[in-house]
Order: structure tokens, then sequence, then C-alpha cells
């Protein structure tokens, strides 16, 4: 069956307003029913998780809900799920709980493809404990990460790998099951970062072969809130620093604070609104998500074809990057404007891009982009059409001018 992507850019309210989204990256739009979930729990009476009276219940059941689809969208089981603000402050807390059991001698290995996100919280939690620090790197030309370079970085003093599963600067899609075999042979952790690789396609933590794997709602249409995941055991045997009278158990004793209970409804709403992205699709929550964004990840590789196919036909475009496999992301620069002014003029446009370094500060350094604006960015999610496309590489036609430099 094909994509209905009309019946699926009905499901947004914000897509009447007429702008046309290029920055699902950095945020996508939000589902309606994601807005009615998160309404419908401020509206009724809630407590904070107590047993002692229904709004209390009402809690808990919000919390079990969102582990409960968090664990059916990545493969994963609830009582594996930590709910937290962000995938930074996750990776973070669990950078500081590893790292406070490192010693010098031991290793981190990072990669400079990653979202600093990924990069920063193990870097300065190896420099507190003493342990040595060391990068994968990519291929300039293509934004490949070569797997093959992980059987020299890693060693038996290797005690975590962090690496991406999708760039969100190019979009790469590195081997992370290669990666994750050689750093399990030689007994190191794998965190994965999945922000942006989960909102593009079926994800499962046991074939990426993660220990760790973090992802951010408001990635896949939902709200401002993140959840990593790994089997319970692996959080078993952790502890974090935390609160005296907190909950012990795993995994409320990652959690900090209350957390939004409102917004939790809203994560189980958009896992919800994945699974039937599809309407034909049979099955459990876990098999109708699966289905739902295959079929998404069908669709945004058409239009995100059509997109690579326009920028790389214009000569006074660059593109950077051209990994073989990858999510729909492509940054790219216009000849003679710097990005932010590329970007503020689809801006005035309708066409809402991102520029900069999106935080991939190691790439753009990499890169030498950094000190001049980075680039911009477009990424493509499944409410993205092939007419926005046009739109888009027609205003930057316009924009370029008969010389092909950016009019000012």
């Amino acid at each position: 069956m094909a994509f209905d992507v009309a019946r699926v850019r009905a499901a947004y309210p914000a897509l009447t307003e007429g702008f046309a989204h290029f920055d699902g990256a950095g945020g996508t739009q939000t589902a309606a029913v994601v807005v009615e979930a998160v309404a419908g729990a401020m509206r009724a009476a809630t407590g904070n998780r107590s047993t002692a009276f229904l709004p209390g219940r009402r809690a808990l059941d919000l919390v079990a809900g969102a582990r409960a689809a968090v664990a059916d969208l990545l493969g994963a089981q609830p009582s594996g799920v930590v709910l937290g603000p962000s995938a930074t402050a996750l990776t973070y807390t669990l950078a500081r709980t590893l790292g406070a059991g490192w010693r010098p001698g031991d290793e981190v290995v990072v990669s400079r493809l990653d979202h600093d996100a990924n990069v920063r919280p193990w870097v300065q939690a190896a420099q507190a404990s003493g342990a040595t620090v060391r990068w994968a790197e990519f291929d300039p030309a293509t934004g490949e990460l070569p797997a093959g370079q992980y059987a020299d970085l890693v060693t038996e003093r290797t005690r975590l790998v962090a690496v991406t599963a999708g760039s969100n600067a190019i979009g790469t899609v590195p081997d992370v099951a290669a990666i994750a075999k050689t750093a399990h042979a030689a007994g190191a952790l794998v965190c994965v970062d999945g922000v942006h690789s989960v909102p593009h396609g079926p994800t499962d933590l046991a074939s990426l072969g993660a220990d760790f794997l973090v992802t951010s709602a408001y990635k896949w249409s939902g709200p401002h809130l993140a959840a990593m995941v790994a089997d319970p055991a692996r959080w078993e045997v952790l502890r974090p620093a935390k609160l005296v009278p907190s909950a012990d158990a795993v995994p409320d004793r990652f959690e900090y604070g209350t957390p939004s209970f409102p917004l939790l409804a809203g994560v189980t709403a958009a896992v919800d609104h994945l699974a039937g992205l599809d309407p034909e699709a049979t099955g459990d929550r876990r098999e109708r998500a699966r289905a739902g964004l295959a079929a998404a990840q069908a669709h945004e590789e058409a239009v995100f074809d059509r997109l690579l196919a326009g920028l790389a036909d214009r000569p006074f475009v660059t593109v950077y990057g051209s990994p073989a496999r990858r999510c729909p992301t492509v940054s790219f620069r216009v000849a003679g404007a710097a990005p932010a002014h590329t970007a503020a003029a689809l801006g005035e446009a309708g066409l809402c891009l991102s520029h900069g370094d999106y935080y991939a500060y190691e790439y753009f350094e990499g890169m030498g982009l950094r000190g001049s604006g980075g680039a911009v960015r477009a990424s493509v999610y499944h409410y993205n059409t092939v007419d926005e496309v046009d739109r888009l590489l027609a205003e930057l036609d316009r924009l370029a001018g008969p010389g092909g430099r950016m009019i000012r």
C-alpha cells in the first residue's frame, strides 16, 4: 500500500500554518493525539505517585504506560526504560555513574561523527577518572565512520564505546552492530545515540548490539522527554548518585525528581501514533510500530532522494558527505552566503531549516567549517512531501539569482 502522506499530515495541527518543516532533526511537529493526551492528563486529577488514592494511581499508570510504549518502540523491556528530561541529561547520568568506576589506564572510545551529547559526557567522565579517550574518525570525503578502525581503537582496557546510530549532521548510519561486536569481544560496553535514527525506521536494541540506547520523544512526534533503555540486569549493577529517600529500585533510581506526568502521557500517545502510520498493519503495538516506521521510512527515502538530486544539480550548492547508508538528513552551503543568511532567507519564504553546527561539534570542527558558521541542514520527516522539496529547490534558485550566488 502506498504511504498516504495526506492522511498523515492531517494528524499534525501545526502543518496548517503553511510552513515547510525541514527541521525535524532538531525536533518534529507534534501529532494531535499527543497534544490531546497531554491536555487530557492535565485536565484530570493527578497526584504524585501513590497507591493510596486514585489521582496517585493515575500517576503510576502514566509512568508505567510510557515505559511500556518506549519498550515497544525499541524492542526493550519496560523495566529497563529510564525516563528523563533529555538525551543529554540521561547520558550525563550514565557517564557519571560508569565513570565513577573507571581508573587511570582505562579507555573510552568516542566518535568525531557524533552529536556532542554522546561525546562530551564521556570525555569529561574520563578526565575525572584519569581514563584515556580514544577517537574514532570519520572519512571527510564521504562522511562514513569506518567500522574497521575499531579493531585498533578497542583494547582490553576499553570500558565503553560511544557511537551514533545516525548522524544528526549528515545522516550517516554507521555499522553499529559491527562496532558493538568488536567492543563486546574486548569486554567493553556500548552506548548508542539513537536520537536521530529512531524516528526514521524500525529500531531493535538487540540487533544494534547496544548495551544502552537513548532516544528523544520530540524527534518522533512526541513531547520534550527522553528515554534510555538497557537490559534491566545492566541497570541493576549500577549505583548512581541519588537522594537517600528516593526510590532505589530499577529503573526508578536513575530518574531524578518528580516526572512530568502529562508529558509521559504524550510519550505513550506518540508511540501509538507511530504504530498507526500503516493503517493495514496488524499485531501488537511493537509489530505495528515497526510496520508504521518501515512504511514511513520508504516514503522519507523517496522524498529525500528528490532533495539530494536537486541539491546535486545546483552548482552553487556544496553538499557535505555522501554516506552509503543515511538517515534523510543533509548539510549544505550556498556559494557566497553564510549559513545563517541562507537559513534566514529561506525562513522568510516559510521554509524551516537549521543552520550552524547543531551540536555536531567534532564533525564541523574536523571539516573546518565551525569558524565560518557551519552549514545549513535539511532533514526529511514522514510528513514532508515532494512538493515541499520542489518548493525548497525553487526558493534556492530564486535566492541564488542568475549568477548562482545568494542575493543579499
